[in-house]
C-alpha cells in the first residue's frame, strides 16, 4: 500500500491502536455459534430427545451458508468497505443467537431459527475485519490480524463457561438470550466508535489512505496452484480444529469430567489460543509463513494423542486443551496471512472470501462429522485418530508453498 507500506510497525500501530481489537470484537461475535455452543449441546439434547447429530446439524446448516456467500460477500466488502457490515451484523448475530431460546422441540422449527443465524453471521464474516486490518497494517500486518483473530480466542475462552454459568441459573433456553444481550452490550461500542477501515469514509474522504492497491486479479488468483493448497489446507485443518472446540466439554464429560469442570478445562483453550495467536502473528512477521504455519498446524494432533492415550486425568485433558488453543485460529492468522503475501490487497476480500468458504465447510461439516462418529460408536476415539491424520495432512500442505510474491511490508 502506497503509504502505510513506508510506515513503521509502531507508526501503524499508533495511528490505528484500537482498529484490531475492535475488529477482534467483531471476529468473537462472528462465532458465537459455533465456540457457544458447546454447552448447549447436551441440554439441548436431553430436553428434547434428540441425538447429537440432531442437535448440531443446524451449526452445519449455518456454515454452509456461509460458504456460499463467502465469495460474493467478500467482493461487496472490496467494493463498499467493511464498516457498514460490521455494524449491522453485530446486531443480527447477537439477536438471531438470542431466539434459539425460543427453541419448542420441532425439528423444522429449529431448523428456521438456525437458517435465521445462518443469515445473520454473513455481515461478520472474517473478510469484513481482516480486511479493514490489512488495509491500514503492512509492517506489522501478523501482529494485527493476530491481535484481530485472537477474538476467537477471547470467544473460546468466555463463551464455554458464560453458557454453562447461565444454563445452571437459567436453564439452557434462558441462558441464550442473555448470552447475547451481554456480548452485544460488549462489542458493538467498541465496533461504533473505532472500526474502519481505509475504503471507509469518515467524513471527507482520505485520499492517501484510499490507494490504487497491488496484487492479483480474481481469476489470476482462483487459478493458482498456490491458491488451491491453501484452500485444502484450510478445509482439512478447520475441519478438525472446530468440531474438537464444539465437542471439547462433551468429550470431556463423556471420560467422568464434571459439566463445569469440563468447561473450566475447555476455557484453557481460549486462553491459550490467545498467546498462541499472538505468538504466530509475531513469528508470521520474522519467518517464513507457510514453515510457521506447517509446524502450527501439528499441535493439536498432540492434543489428541493426549487424551486418546493419557488417562483420564486432569493433567492430561489441560495439556491437551493447552495444545489445542495454542493453535485455534492459527489457520485463519496463517491463511489470511498467507493470502495477502501470495496474492496481495487488490481482490483481498473475494480471494479470502474463497479460501472462508473451504473454512466454512470445514466447520460446516466438522462438527457434524464428529457427532454422527459418537452415535455410531458410542466414542469420540475415532473422531480423535481422524482428526490427527488430517491435521498431518493440511501440515504438509503448507509445508509444499513456495516463497510469496509480497514480501512483508510492502502493501
Amino acid at each position: 500500500m502506497a503509504q502505510t507500506g513506508m510506515m513503521t510497525g509502531g507508526a501503524e500501530w499508533r495511528r490505528a491502536p484500537l482498529l484490531p481489537i475492535a475488529a477482534g470484537l467483531g471476529y468473537a461475535t462472528s462465532v458465537i455459534h459455533i465456540y457457544g455452543l458447546g454447552p448447549y449441546i447436551e441440554p439441548v439434547s436431553q430436553s428434547f430427545g434428540w441425538s447429537r447429530t440432531q442437535t448440531t446439524i443446524g451449526l452445519t446448516l449455518a456454515t454452509l451458508v456461509q460458504a456460499v456467500f463467502s465469495i460474493p460477500i467478500g467482493l461487496m466488502v472490496d467494493r463498499l468497505g467493511p464498516r457498514l457490515f460490521g455494524l449491522a451484523g453485530v446486531l443480527l448475530t447477537t439477536g438471531a443467537f438470542a431466539l434459539l431460546g425460543t427453541a419448542n422441540g420441532d425439528r423444522g422449527q429449529w431448523l428456521f431459527l438456525w437458517a435465521l443465524l445462518a443469515f445473520a453471521t454473513l455481515p461478520v464474516q472474517a473478510t469484513v475485519w481482516t480486511s479493514a486490518v490489512a488495509s491500514r497494517f503492512a509492517a506489522s500486518r501478523g501482529l494485527a490480524f493476530a491481535v484481530t483473530l485472537c477474538g476467537a480466542s477471547l470467544a473460546g475462552a468466555i463463551f464455554p463457561l458464560l453458557g454453562s454459568w447461565l444454563i445452571a441459573r437459567h436453564g439452557w433456553q434462558g441462558a441464550a438470550p442473555i448470552q447475547a444481550a451481554i456480548w452485544a452490550v460488549i462489542a458493538f461500542p467498541m465496533i461504533l466508535l473505532f472500526f474502519r477501515g481505509a475504503h471507509d469514509r469518515r467524513g471527507k474522504a482520505e485520499p492517501a489512505d484510499r490507494p490504487d492497491l497491488p496484487g492479483a486479479t480474481l481469476g489470476e488468483g482462483l487459478r493458482s496452484s498456490i491458491y488451491h493448497r491453501l484452500l485444502l489446507a484450510s478445509l482439512l485443518f478447520t475441519f478438525t480444529i472446530i468440531a474438537l472446540v464444539v465437542h471439547f466439554v462433551p468429550i470431556l464429560t463423556d471420560r467422568g469430567a464434571d459439566r463445569m469442570a469440563a468447561a473450566g478445562t475447555a476455557a484453557l483453550v481460549g486462553v491459550f489460543s490467545v498467546v498462541g495467536r499472538l505468538a504466530t502473528g509475531l513469528l508470521l512477521d520474522r519467518f517464513r509463513a507457510s514453515l510457521v504455519g506447517a509446524t502450527v498446524f501439528l499441535l493439536p494432533a498432540a492434543g489428541c494423542l493426549l487424551l486418546l492415550l493419557g488417562g483420564g486425568g486432569w493433567g492430561a485433558q489441560a495439556l491437551a486443551a493447552a495444545l489445542v488453543g495454542l493453535t485455534l485460529g492459527a489457520e485463519v492468522d496463517v491463511i489470511v496471512y498467507l493470502t495477502t503475501r501470495h496474492f496481495g490487497l487488490r481482490t483481498f476480500g473475494g480471494l479470502y472470501g474463497g479460501l472462508l468458504m473451504a473454512l466454512s465447510v470445514g466447520t460446516a461439516t466438522g462438527p457434524l462429522g464428529a457427532s454422527a462418529l459418537f452415535d455410531a460408536t458410542g466414542s469420540y476415539a475415532a473422531f480423535l485418530w481422524l482428526t490427527i491424520a488430517l491435521m498431518a495432512g493440511s501440515s504438509l500442505t503448507l509445508a509444499s508453498l513456495p516463497r510469496p510474491v509480497y514480501p512483508a511490508g510492502a502493501g
